[in-house]
């Protein structure tokens, strides 16, 4: 017997005299020797407690009314209404081909040893609380207890850990709202709806001959329940509503769901610009690139009569990774970050709606990523609503081979998702599914998920055979009627429509498709097509802008940092380190993680909000940060930032679980929506970026050319070979240089804290413009804390960004100069460090690119012009030579160097990162400064 699902009545109100006494006997016997009692009396008293009867005596006396019942009978009816709710799913009528195998097994009345005459014997108030009015004993509580649970919805929430929640879902599901009839003009709505969804993917087959569009073909209900939860969000007056989903039947959402007209959307197919084709009350938002991107990628935004905003996100082919992207805007749209503190987070103003695919939900590991931030204080939106959009198949790949568990949604249950499987060919249940969900959400601020199943009816896009690969599947879909033809039949036999007037719908529908696109043709005929041109501002560099803070400024900021309550006591050491940021700014020693929080605090105070987050974004996983502290007496948090005189915006810093995929989809996601946020992610180590390549490769690149989606989010990746191993030492620099192009974003490598402390603010300087871009930054390690990595106050409140440092102390004497070294990165201060004041290396001179995209070309031409005598340029990095700048530079430096001989300085080439022990490391990296620094 389970213990997780919990019946609305007492089981005790069915015994009375002996039986009661007997229950009670054992009651006692449990509490003193549990061993000698029966398991299934057990597993009762441990959910029920005491025995006890109506009015919560465990006197016998007034028992008398109750019926006596068999002991073993009353257990058994109990284990039978238990198993419907818990496994009456397996038995639901959910599969709309009816081509899988329903299991019965564990709620047959005749395997739990009772007939229909035991039953009948037996109250209604053993199964109820609050008895249907239709059930009047044990008979029919079962009776109306299988309808429920196995009909056109199965329900799973049995895990569910909160007790609350489950009565709420209980009481829910056994209201009977499932099967509780809706309004005749919500049942005409409907036909319509599907109509329209049919007529829409219809249109194109005959229209658009062999174009792919991944239809919504048997999920057409698909569009009925996001309409449902549209409409409950727009009543209960969210500002956002915000879509999530793969390339499956996204057209027709975009045209349904966010009303992309007809006509816009067949100018897609028909290769007309649909710039001309924009609703002229300006509902409708969409964003292009200069590259584009195919029709089932694109996304939109409608704006309701209501103001409430309904988005559909872009999004590749990749599957699922979209989730954690509409979480993270989802997120942005709750808060407001527009005073000091904490952002004020609202999860009524906004809902994430992710629709999945089956295949990939159990496939791909970002849903489990996803699902496991979702209660977070960092990442929680307050439940998202979960779609599976099920069509029983992965691309030729039948569930048997595509996952081990029994439903796609199994993933979900580890998480304690209540789970809902809908027939999609029901448009009613469908409807009811959605309104429960809705509820669920907004009641209890968590997930929920609906496994929408259906069938697919071409194969994976229209060009494609399903027959080859799935014939069985296929024969059966060839002869299953649409949803559309079954519905209206549906509301013609209950009177409701005539078939005539279902046969007038369809036909005025799609001769209405059919103006639509006879009016993209003339429109067409008349117009050439135009080309979207890249903006201006990206065509160019970032321009020059102000990021200095005045001194006075910078000494009243640092006050503010360390002057934390009286009630607050940091850890000791803690507290030691941070009060020497009180000398730093004196003595010139300003650190790294001291430059970034300062930089930090005036950005704050020039009205521009922060979220930073990261495996340990708050410490740091250098312990350099330490933006949040903690009481060592009690724990309480205490967060500097908060408390910046003339502070104009929030400040957030959250340690994220351990994850990257889904994190970096987040934060991107997040700087989309607000787009005056500085929006940080930090890796533990650079190369743990590595699994979240796809956003990289798909979104924060190219989501500007392809979608012409503006992001300024900033990737602080710790880099340096260092002797930690090969996990631990390169962030792949080269793969962003590799990805880097038009302008897409700015990859950065600085040497020194005061140039970071810049970076920063120019970047956050760029937010909400056109010219922003996002920042690559390979950020340091032994460089957080190295002497000559620090910056004075001077050189944060007079500097400005240098995208190229001279070292200092060389190149004085420029007619001496033969060599001219150039670096990025660590391996510089490495060479700073071995050259001191410059004396003896006269011959020679080091320039560090502090900017590695787009490459400073000009300016290190400019300064290697200053040296007439010059023979040599080095390219030197402590990078495998596969691998870290050199081979992206290498076009570039062959320019600069201008026929001068160019050579390159560093570890050979590498399979892996770098050596695996220090002993090795410290010999590898000798060599690499001693080649650097040797002047023939």
């Amino acid at each position: 017997m389970s213990n997780n699902v919990l019946y609305a009545g007492s089981p005790w109100s069915a015994f009375s005299g002996p039986n009661l006494g007997y229950v009670m006997e054992q009651y006692e016997l449990f509490l003193q020797s549990p061993e000698e009692v029966d398991p299934d009396l057990i597993a009762l008293f441990q959910q029920f407690g005491a025995p006890t009867i109506e009015g919560g005596t465990t006197e016998t006396e007034g028992a008398a009314n109750v019926p006596s019942a068999n002991l073993t009978k009353v257990f058994a009816a109990v284990q039978l209404a238990d198993a419907i709710r818990s496994y009456g799913h397996l038995a639901a009528d959910v599969y709309p081909l009816k081509d899988r195998q329903l299991d019965n097994s564990r709620i047959d009345v005749a395997s739990y040893g009772l007939t229909d005459a035991d039953l009948v014997e037996m109250p209604a108030t053993l199964f109820f609380n609050n008895v249907p009015a239709s059930v009047s004993n044990g008979k029919q509580a079962i009776d109306y207890l299988r309808a429920i649970y196995t009909g056109k919805a199965g329900f799973e929430y049995s895990h569910v850990d909160n007790k609350i929640e489950r009565e709420w879902l209980q009481s829910k599901i056994e209201s009977g709202i499932v099967n509780s009839s809706l309004t005749t003009e919500e049942k005409k709505a409907i036909l319509e709806r599907l109509t329209r969804v049919e007529d829409f993917e219809r249109f194109i087959h005959k229209t658009f001959v062999g174009q792919k569009r991944f239809s919504i073909e048997g999920l057409d209900t698909l569009v009925v329940l996001l309409d449902e939860i549209v409409k409950a969000a727009d009543e209960d007056k969210m500002n956002y509503l915000q879509i999530g989903m793969a390339h499956r039947g996204r057209l027709n959402v975009l045209t349904h769901v966010v009303n992309k007209p007809y006509d816009m959307m067949f100018s897609d197919f028909a290769h007309v610009p649909n710039d001309f084709f924009f609703p002229k009350d300006g509902s409708l938002e969409i964003s292009k690139g200069w590259t584009g991107d195919v029709k089932y990628h694109m996304g939109a935004t409608h704006t309701k009569n209501s103001g409430m905003k309904v988005k559909l996100a872009y999004n590749p082919s990749h599957l699922e990774v979209v989730s954690p992207i509409i979480t993270g805007s989802t997120r942005a749209a709750q808060e407001d970050t527009t005073t000091p503190g904490t952002p004020k987070f609202d999860p009524s103003k906004a809902l994430a709606v992710l629709v999945h695919g089956d295949a990939a939900f159990a496939g791909e590991g970002i849903v489990q990523e996803t699902f496991n931030y979702a209660n977070t204080n960092g990442f929680t939106t307050g439940g998202s609503i979960h779609i599976i959009s099920n069509n029983m198949i992965g691309f030729t790949t039948e569930h048997y081979d595509s996952r081990s568990t029994h439903y796609s949604s199994d993933v979900a249950k580890g998480y304690g998702v209540p789970v809902i499987h809908v027939n999609a060919d029901d448009p009613e249940a469908v409807v009811q599914v959605a309104r429960i969900a809705f509820e669920y959400r907004q009641i209890f601020g968590k997930d929920i998920l609906i496994d929408l199943i259906g069938f697919r009816r071409f194969g994976h896009n229209e060009t494609d055979d399903p027959t080859v690969t799935n014939p069985s599947t296929y024969l059966i879909v060839a002869k299953h009627p649409t949803v559309r033809a079954s519905y209206g039949e549906r509301l013609t036999t209950e009177g409701i429509v005539t078939a005539e007037e279902v046969k007038n719908l369809d036909d005025q529908i799609y001769a209405e498709m059919q103006a639509s696109y006879d009016h993209v043709k003339e429109v067409g005929a008349e117009n050439g097509h135009f080309e979207v041109e890249m903006p201006e501002e990206l065509k160019s560099g970032y321009p020059e802008v102000d990021t200095t803070i005045a001194k006075e400024d910078l000494q009243q900021i640092n006050q503010d940092l360390l002057a934390w309550p009286e009630s607050f006591e940091p850890q000791n050491k803690l507290a030691k380190i941070l009060n020497k940021r009180v000398d730093a700014m004196q003595s010139g020693k300003i650190d790294w993680g001291h430059a970034e929080t300062l930089a930090f605090a005036g950005i704050l105070r020039d009205g521009n909000p922060i979220r930073i987050t990261g495996q340990d974004a708050q410490r740091g996983t250098f312990s350099q940060r330490h933006l949040v502290l903690h009481d060592k007496n009690n724990g309480s948090e205490y967060t500097p930032l908060h408390h910046i005189s003339g502070s104009n915006a929030s400040f957030a810093v959250h340690n994220s679980p351990l994850t990257e995929a889904a994190i970096v989809g987040y934060e991107y996601g997040y700087n989309l929506e607000n787009e005056k946020a500085l929006s940080i992610w930090e890796a533990q180590f650079g190369d743990f970026a590595n699994m979240a390549q796809i956003m990289f490769d798909n979104f924060i690149s190219a989501a500007r050319s392809k979608w012409g989606q503006k992001s300024g989010l900033v990737l602080l990746l710790p880099n340096g070979i260092e002797g930690q191993g090969p996990e631990h030492s390169s962030a792949r620099i080269e793969r962003y240089l590799q990805l880097s192009a038009e302008n897409n974003w700015i990859v950065a490598n600085c040497s020194t804290a005061g140039n970071y402390f810049h970076l920063i603010r120019r970047q956050a300087k760029m937010l909400g413009t056109e010219g922003v871009r996002p920042l690559v930054v390979t950020s340091p390690k032994s460089l957080l804390r190295h002497p000559l990595a620090a910056a004075t106050i001077e050189q944060l409140s007079e500097g400005k960004f240098e995208e190229v440092i001279e070292q200092p102390g060389l190149g004085t004497a420029p007619k001496k100069v033969e060599r001219i070294v150039i670096g990025s990165g660590k391996v510089m201060i490495d060479l700073a460090d071995r050259v001191k004041d410059g004396e003896g290396y006269e011959k020679l001179h080091i320039l560090r690119v502090e900017e590695l995209y787009p490459f400073p070309s000009q300016k290190l031409s400019d300064i290697i012009a200053k040296y007439p005598n010059a023979k040599e340029i080095v390219w030197v990095q402590e990078e495998p030579k596969n691998q870290g700048p050199w081979k992206y530079a290498l076009e570039y430096l062959l320019e600069v160097a201008n026929g001068k001989k160019l050579s390159y300085v560093g570890r050979p080439e590498m399979s892996s990162t770098s050596e695996g022990d220090m002993d090795s490391h410290k010999v590898a990296q000798a060599k690499v400064i001693d080649e650097a620094l040797a002047i023939n």
